[in-house]
């Protein structure tokens, strides 16, 4: 029996509250961004990036490879951010929870996959 629970990010973080959860300017966060190294989606009209991709003062270390593997496989930043939390019990509960622990090789491994 599976819990009825909507995939997605249990936290959004703003832009300017993110630049300084890392330590950067906001110049600095839109420029991770652009080049894929962080996905932010619009959410509740605002753009913001799901919590759980920043750890501490770092973005999480695997997630530019994965945003890379995703995009070139096709998936736009909102596809993209599906698949992330997509529920997934051998991830540690969705590929975002899993890049954060021991799973971050099959997240990565997974999708790479997408692009066959």
């Amino acid at each position: 029996m599976s819990d009825s629970v909507t995939a997605g990010p249990a936290a959004w973080v703003n832009l300017p509250d993110a630049a300084e959860r890392l330590g950067v300017s906001i110049s600095k966060v839109h420029q991770m961004i652009r080049e894929g190294q962080l996905l932010a989606v619009k959410h509740d009209g605002i753009r913001q990036i799901p919590a759980e991709l920043l750890a501490n003062s770092t973005v999480l270390k695997h997630l530019p490879g994965v945003l890379t593997l995703l995009r070139d496989a096709g998936y736009n930043d909102e596809e993209a951010l599906r698949w992330l939390y997509e529920p997934d019990p051998d991830l540690d509960g969705s590929a975002a929870l899993g890049l954060g622990g021991h799973r971050a090789r099959e997240v990565k491994r997974r999708a790479q996959a997408l692009g066959f």
